[in-house]
């Protein structure tokens, strides 16, 4: 793809998810934007304000917090919210944790699948009937099934053989009681999509995007950060070693790759020669188990 063609598809892109986004807050009564500070959030909410400014965005911001975030994101995602004077709701997944609805099999356990609990939760909390969120249908064949409008059902559960259909780009947003919309206008994104925007757009994001010196332990195929709550264990030798993340999910289970990509275009020259999604190569808890995501989103999962 040429440099032209691919300004190109970038604007069929960017106008489709506008579009998208218009259409979701237009057949809903009470939105929200699943917003983490990671890149893909950061994207959205990017295309959320060319959609909606110079009005304020017509939805709250959301995140559902695990407790185990990297500090520079969770620091990204507050300060990105009060810059734009935009609301932001964060659910705590430590407050499920102290009322009983989640229970973990150790203190520094994986809290990643704990979110869903959390976000339906919040969603009753809220009364919210539509989020929007930043998924790709690229990252997982899981993802690669779901419509751009995710029904959901009353209990926050997803049915793929029940989905509704999507011809000529009509979405049906009609709902029943207590059911609620997952909708993703970046599904027909791909990583270099979204990196190659960032570039034109010139989206701030996180530092942990790009390579830097950070100490971290081997894990099998992976490299593991060694952090307050992923602490290397005893004998274990740790390594100071060139990495980034490609993804910013929980600290328990999301580990960097090796890597001297310190700015955009040489993550974007990265990732045209990557032959593994993110997931795929820095997620643990999904490659324990491939079909994870799938009963993940089964079970009210984003």
């Amino acid at each position: 793809m040429t440099f032209f063609s691919r300004l190109l598809h970038l604007d069929r892109l960017e106008s489709e998810a506008i579009y998208i986004l218009r259409e979701a807050a237009a057949q809903s009564r009470n939105p929200a934007l699943l917003f983490s500070g990671g890149k893909d959030s950061a994207v959205l909410l990017h295309l959320a304000l060319k959609a909606f400014r110079p009005e304020n965005l017509p939805f709250p911001l959301l995140h559902v917090d695990t407790g185990h975030n990297f500090e520079g994101v969770t620091q990204f995602r507050d300060e990105t919210a009060a810059r734009l004077g935009e609301r932001l709701v964060v659910a705590q997944v430590e407050e499920s944790i102290k009322r009983g609805s989640v229970r973990l099999a150790s203190p520094t356990a994986s809290r990643n699948a704990a979110q869903a609990v959390t976000l339906l939760e919040s969603i009753e909390t809220h009364g919210f009937d539509l989020l929007l969120g930043g998924a790709r249908r690229d990252e997982d064949k899981a993802r690669a099934k779901e419509r751009v409008f995710s029904h959901r059902d009353a209990f926050g559960a997803w049915n793929p053989k029940s989905q509704r259909p999507e011809l000529w780009d009509l979405y049906n947003g009609r709902l029943q009681e207590g059911e609620n919309f997952r909708v993703f206008p970046l599904s027909n994104w791909t990583e270099l999509d979204v990196w190659t925007y960032i570039e034109r757009e010139k989206i701030a994001l996180p530092d942990l995007y790009f390579a830097h010196i950070r100490p971290v332990v081997r894990d099998g195929a992976y490299w593991r950060p060694v952090t307050p709550v992923t602490p290397a264990a005893e004998g274990q030798l740790v390594e100071h070693r060139l990495v980034r993340f490609r993804t910013v999910g929980d600290m328990t289970c999301t580990c960097p790759i090796e890597s001297d990509a310190a700015d955009v275009s040489a993550i974007i020259a990265e990732t045209r020669l990557s032959t593994l999604s993110e997931r795929g190569a820095t997620r643990m808890d999904d490659k324990v188990n491939e079909a994870a995501m799938e009963r993940r989103k089964r079970e009210g999962y984003f």
